[in-house]
This record gives structure tokens, sequence and C-alpha cells, in this order.
């Protein structure tokens, strides 16, 4: 293909809309009241973490299997992933009776391997990467005749997931902006082909965890470099889809980055608030709307809750650390002397501002302090900050060394 000239229309995605009508869950588009006051914009949020896989990738994949020849579907379809996509294909594929086939990398959780193959898939483990399964997959397909379905490198893909879009405005019209999750590029470039064939100005704005850079290099022809653990690791791609960055080019207005806090504080957010769970990608669109208020203030803004998909071990770090950051749980580490009584002295203070104890860490072989001092850390859990503050101020104000260990 020409990737200069590729083509995505609203007629494409209506098409697509068509076909998936009635096997996908036309998800609720709400508006947030409570987010919109912290905000200062109108929010509407997609709620596409309620698709029966918990992600948006079910559309595309559907479309895609829903224009193979006879002959494809009886060989079947393959992709590489490791993420929403494999469950998405593998859901479809096995109600519309296609053998579906995907190649994750051994070092891939057990658990994304059972939850793929619980809704049909057959799992083949390959190479230490992506990169690695990816050409495995590539291998296998002219090995065995298969039909390769890409995660988001495929105008029928884009399609389907713009079908997004054609909800979220038939729900919320009124919009002003759309600021959608960027990974390899297949939703935004299908939501941002129908918001732009609205008949009012609709900015489209995309969301990419700075980490993870890719789409904003090839858009901006900066050269920020990528890599580490980033929460939004659906979104983490090295390099965007050739197809639908050049859909991008043309219908994406800005790129905003968004660092790893705000995606903690957006997941967290949306349990709190909404009470949904999203993975950290499909909440990158808060973050972003979050980490750029004044950008947003005033605007009628729609965000796609993109996925659900979150380890809960994770979620539960996740949740504890945001607690962290506002102050309701907290770790001091106060220096004492280690004589009888000294514990008990600051266990009066901790009463006296009614501040809960969780758990005490005494440590005093591996410190700089003489034999007869001692580093205490107390893990605790007040009202607020302000309540943590006055702690702290009275700990000193008797004479300790305390010192807060604080969170990135």
């Amino acid at each position: 293909m020409n990737y200069t000239m590729a083509t995505l229309s609203l007629d494409d995605v209506r098409a697509a809309a068509k076909r998936i009508e009635g096997a996908v869950v036309h998800t609720p588009t709400m508006h947030s009241k409570t987010l919109s006051a912290i905000l200062g914009a109108e929010i509407w949020l997609k709620f596409e973490n309620l698709q029966f896989t918990a992600a948006y990738k079910e559309r595309g994949a559907l479309n895609a299997l829903l224009q193979l020849t006879e002959e494809q579907r009886q060989r079947g379809v393959i992709a590489a992933s490791a993420g929403n996509h494999s469950q998405g294909l593998s859901y479809h594929g096995k109600r519309l009776g296609v053998p579906v086939t995907i190649v994750m990398p051994r070092t891939t959780p057990t658990v994304k391997v059972m939850q793929t193959e619980a809704v049909g898939g057959n799992v083949v483990l390959e190479g230490e990467t992506f990169d690695d399964a990816s050409a495995h997959a590539r291998s296998l397909e002219k090995e065995l005749g298969l039909t390769f379905v890409h995660p988001f490198d495929d105008p029928h893909v884009a399609a389907g997931q713009g079908t997004v879009a054609l909800e979220l405005f038939a729900d919320a019209p009124q919009l002003d902006s759309i600021v959608v999750p960027i990974g390899g590029g297949g939703l935004i470039s299908g939501m941002g082909t129908v918001a732009k064939a609205q008949d009012r100005p609709v900015e489209v704005i995309g969301a990419e965890a700075r980490l993870f850079p890719s789409s904003y290099n090839a858009w901006s022809g900066s050269d920020l470099p990528f890599g580490g653990d980033t929460l939004a690791e659906g979104i983490a791609v090295k390099e965007p889809g050739r197809f639908t960055q050049a859909i991008i080019d043309r219908v994406v207005d800005d790129i905003l980055l968004v660092d790893e806090p705000h995606l903690e504080e957006a997941v967290s957010l949306l349990l709190q608030i909404e009470k949904t769970v999203v993975e950290g990608a499909g909440a990158a669109g808060l973050a972003a709307v979050m980490a750029h208020r004044e950008r947003f203030a005033g605007r009628r803004v729609g965000l796609v809750l993109c996925g659900g998909n979150i380890d809960t071990r994770l979620l539960a770090n996740v949740l504890l650390r945001d607690l962290a950051r506002a102050g309701r749980l907290a770790r001091l580490r106060i220096t004492l002397q280690d004589r009888p009584g000294a514990l008990f002295k600051v266990m009066r203070e901790f009463d006296r501002h009614n501040v809960n104890i969780i758990e005490i860490y005494h440590q005093r072989i591996f410190t700089s302090l003489p034999a007869k001092g001692l580093i205490t850390d107390i893990e605790c859990e007040a009202r607020d900050r302000a309540q943590l503050d006055a702690l702290i101020a009275g700990l000193q104000s008797k004479g300790y060394q305390v010192s807060h260990v604080e969170l990135n």
C-alpha cells in the first residue's frame, strides 16, 4: 500500500458499524459530574471497558474477521499480541467458527495466556520479545496459509475501532474535543476520522505515555527517547502503524504526553468516583486532561475508557500509592535512642494526633547511627495530608528527627 495515499472515510466506519451491530456491546456514554467539577471541564466518558472482553479491540477484530473470504475463514487467522487484541480476535473467531492462533512471547504473564485460551484462542509461545513473537507469527502465516490480522495497522481494524466515535457522538453530539489514547494508532485514526466528519468542529487530541512517545515522535518530528515500565502497557509500542500514522497526520490536532503519576491517579479516580476498573492505557485520556487542565478548561470533552484488563495486584498497588500521594498513607522514618520506653513515647504522639499505625519496622544494625541508636519506620494512616503534617510537626517539636519516605 502507498501509505501517503492511505484513506479512511466516515463511510468505511459506518459500514463497519453495520457489520458488527449486535455482536459488540453498544457501551454507555455518561456525563461525569464529579470529574467535571474536579477538572473544570465538562467530562463525558465512553465505557469501552464494558465490552465482553473488557476492551474496544473487539470492534476492529470483528470487522476484519467479517471481511474474510470463505477460504480464509476455513484456514484461520493469526496475530501477534499479548493484550486485548488477542482476546477480541479469539472471542469473535470462536463465535464465527474461524480458527484463531495467537503468538505471544514466552515472557507473557500466565494470566494473559489463560484469558486468551479461555475465549477460544490457540496460543503459541515463541521468543523472548514481542518482535520475536511477531516474526514467528508472520512465518506461520506463510507456512500455514493463515491470514494475519494486525492489532492496529489495518484499514478494516481502524474502521472497526472508529465505531466507538459513532456511538460517542450519537450520545454526546455537543462535544468540543475528544481525547483518545494512542498506541499503534488504530483507535485514534478511526475515531479521528469520525470526529472530523461532524457538522461542527471537533478537536482530536491523542494521549500517549511519555515513556513510549512513538506516535508523538512521528507526528511532531521529534526524537524523544522511549522505554521503561509504564502502567499503560497497552499503548507502549515502539513504533506506530504506517497506515494509522498516515491517518493520524491528517486528523489529529495535538498529542499530549502523560507521566506515570498522572496515569496512576487517573486509574484510581475512575475506580473511586465512577466505580469502574480501567487499565493504565484506558485511563490515558483522563490523565492527559488532568495534566493539562488549563488547555481543556470550560470545554466539553469526550474520553474513551478503552480497556479494563488490569492485573488485580497491580491495581492494588496503584490504589495504595495514590493514597500515599494524597497523604492518607505514609511511612515516617524516625531516629530513636535504643532504650526502654522510647517507642512508647512516640506512640503517645501518634495517639494525640489520632493517626493510626499500620506497621512498625526497627533497624539497629544497618544504619550510620551510634550503637545505641536505631531507626524506626512507621507506616501509618491519616485522614488527610494536613493531619499527617500536624503529626510530623508534633514529633519534631518533641526533638525527634523525622523524614517522610516519599513516592516518585
